[in-house]
């Protein structure tokens, strides 16, 4: 994807329209790498409260812990993770990225590898591990600099002109990625923003009045 200086510069005054509008969001919430990974898989289909309640229900066992969660039966684990949905899927996806864990060493040794690119291969090849999953752990678990994009981002740049709508993950990963500065703080911080915009405004049935975004220079990409 070609990336006009327009757009460079778009992404940026969003960035800077979202932060002065909404503050810091204090994203991905989470004590420990792990259970902001754990997170990571359990908010596929879902909202985040129906997380919480799911994580709750395994930090009131003491179960956010490998050897602990792996101990548990699919009965077990599946009963304590229902409030997420989808939770007999969410089950097998979970045990299979925490025996992937027990097998490479921890979150600690998978923050040994330097390169990123390499990385989201690891990930990748775990099954239930989608590149969205992926980069949610890379970022926020491991503080490694990728952007994560979700369908909130893909909301907004398409209806302010940026995206034509064919354009896949990667491609508009890499988009932000060329456009800000290669800073893990940065990346956390905008994705997080835009959650925010998507929920509060940018949603499915936009609420275009009061929208930090309805401004004329940011109307400027549409034809």
């Amino acid at each position: 994807m070609d990336i006009s200086p327009e757009i460079k510069n778009f992404l940026i005054e969003v960035y800077d329209e979202l932060f002065k509008t909404f503050g810091p969001q204090h994203w991905w919430p989470g004590d420990t790498p792990l259970e902001i990974a754990i997170g990571a898989i359990l908010t596929q289909n879902t909202n985040w409260k129906n997380v919480e309640k799911a994580i709750d229900n395994l930090k009131e066992r003491n179960l956010i812990d490998v050897n602990g969660l792996l101990s548990l039966s699919d009965y077990e684990l599946s009963s304590l993770i229902k409030p997420s949905g989808f939770f007999n899927v969410k089950t097998k996806r979970l045990k299979s990225f925490l025996n992937f864990l027990k097998d490479v060493g921890g979150l600690e040794k998978l923050k040994e590898e330097k390169d990123v690119s390499t990385l989201r291969e690891i990930l990748l090849s775990v099954p239930g591990v989608g590149k969205e999953t992926a980069d949610s752990i890379i970022l926020y678990a491991l503080e490694k600099p990728v952007f994560v994009i979700d369908a909130y981002t893909r909301r907004f740049l398409k209806r302010h002109g940026v995206l034509n709508g064919n354009e896949d993950y990667d491609e508009i990963r890499e988009l932000f990625e060329r456009s800000l500065p290669r800073d893990v703080q940065i990346y956390k911080e905008y994705h997080a923003l835009i959650v925010k915009l998507g929920k509060v405004y940018c949603r499915s049935r936009p609420i275009c009045e009061g929208c930090p975004l309805n401004k004329q220079k940011f109307w400027r990409l549409i034809k």
